[in-house]
């Protein structure tokens, strides 16, 4: 992983950006997930300053400080009310957020984004193909899913959103957070990673993007006549994260991270934080090569079309 300067954002908001609006929706997205994934759920403290703000399908988290805030992610286009109002009702103001970064740039998770960031008058971040596609409102034509077609994959576009390099680490104020490129399930895919403390424990907490290999039809990783192979790209990816420093871990859908089951035992036994497991983003990345396997599985028993 190659490393980078760090790049202070306190000072790059856009001037244009009103602050103290009102957040205002844009239209929802429909798709056969959708109402599902942006069910409600009520916002926690993950751990010291990083509380999850998401929706029941969709991750959302938010880093805070004295000095501004972070948002990772915006969820659907309709999950921007939500994320807002989990944000207030933790008692922070969604007006606080500088930054806000995206993991990839599909509609469920980059979808609310111009919503939050036109309330917030924050900076947006994404990796140089993310960016792309943010500013677009569309996945790149070597996405995976981009065969979906523009109707099905479109999602409220973004201006001027700052391109970030592998192992970059933006900042604000005294928040800190650093880009992994994490290519596969998108060019553009981004995973993130922090430290927060409680007192003088510090833990390094781990935003993973997704590692599934899904597609729209006759997408092959393997390659074909139209795209090159990115199986190895693929795997490098799936290690990139499972080397990382991990003591909790965060997916961008919180089914991966079983956060439900998570927030349960908490509940139950608040002394022994299930939150923190030191081997979540090394048992997230098992379970990314096994499902990869499967579908280069699939992949070997399909003839490849000229």
């Amino acid at each position: 992983m190659r490393a980078c300067g760090v790049v202070l954002l306190a000072l790059s908001i856009p001037a244009t950006a009103a602050s103290g609006q009102t957040l205002k929706a844009d239209p929802p997205h429909r798709c056969d997930a959708c109402d599902e994934w942006n069910g409600p759920r009520e916002p926690f403290r993950v751990f010291g300053n990083t509380y999850f703000v998401g929706v029941a399908g969709l991750g959302a988290v938010l880093v805070v400080s004295d000095k501004g805030s972070i948002l990772l992610d915006g969820g659907l286009p309709q999950s921007a009310p939500l994320i807002d109002a989990n944000i207030r009702e933790l008692g922070f103001r969604t007006t606080d957020i500088k930054l806000i970064v995206n993991s990839h740039a599909h509609y469920d998770h980059a979808g609310g984004i111009a919503a939050l960031q036109r309330a917030s008058g924050a900076a947006v971040a994404a990796s140089a193909s993310g960016a792309g596609a943010i500013e677009q409102g569309e996945p790149p034509a070597d996405d995976p899913q981009y065969a979906f077609g523009r109707e099905a994959s479109r999602f409220p576009a973004v201006k001027s959103v700052r391109k970030v390099a592998d192992g970059e680490t933006l900042r604000v104020g005294d928040l800190a957070i650093r880009a992994h490129l994490t290519p596969g399930h998108t060019p553009g895919s981004t995973t993130w990673t922090w430290r927060s403390c409680e007192g003088t424990r510090c833990l390094d907490i781990v935003y993973a993007d997704s590692l599934n290999a899904v597609s729209a039809p006759e997408f092959r990783f393997t390659g074909d006549a139209k795209h090159p192979s990115i199986v190895e790209t693929f795997r490098r990816s799936i290690a990139t994260v499972a080397a990382l420093p991990c003591d909790i871990l965060i997916a961008v859908h919180p089914a991966f991270s079983d956060v439900d089951e998570r927030l349960k035992q908490r509940a139950l036994k608040p002394a022994q934080d299930p939150f923190i497991d030191p081997a979540s983003c090394r048992t997230y990345a098992a379970g990314a090569t096994e499902r990869l396997d499967r579908r280069l599985a699939e992949e070997a028993r399909t003839p490849n079309s000229p």
